[in-house]
């Protein structure tokens, strides 16, 4: 099943060399996926360090599309707010959808994927 690997991850990745091992492993077996979201959050700052390889690396991962069924979204938050989660983003729900839509797992390092994995029938990786 392919991994949607969150900025969450990446970040801890490039910047501290955390969760080396894990995302190592989903590289390695060719599970990792990618979408513009995510990649609109990694790159800008990759960019301003000048981090070039890392940017044509991540451009090379299979990207998922982004049908946005905004319906769904407005759904899943409906259903967070009812649960107590006024905190989830649209980016995360968008992610999560993305996710769903391609049969993908989640993998993150973001507490809201948690918080929402049961309200909105997400599968995280650990």
């Amino acid at each position: 099943m392919p991994i949607l690997v969150d900025t969450s991850v990446w970040i801890e990745y490039f910047r501290h060399g955390k969760n080396l091992e894990r995302l190592d492993f989903i590289i390695d077996e060719n599970l990792v996926v990618t979408n513009d979201l995510i990649l609109a959050e990694l790159i800008p700052f990759l960019k301003i360090r000048k981090q070039n390889k890392i940017i044509s690396l991540l451009h090379n991962i299979n990207k998922l599309p982004i049908n946005i069924n905004w319906e769904q979204i407005i759904e899943f938050q409906h259903k967070c707010l009812k649960n107590g989660l006024n905190g989830v983003g649209i980016p995360d729900l968008i992610i999560a959808q993305n996710a769903k839509q391609n049969g993908c797992e989640v993998y993150t390092l973001d507490n809201h994927f948690q918080l929402i994995k049961n309200i909105v029938k997400l599968e995280l990786t650990t």
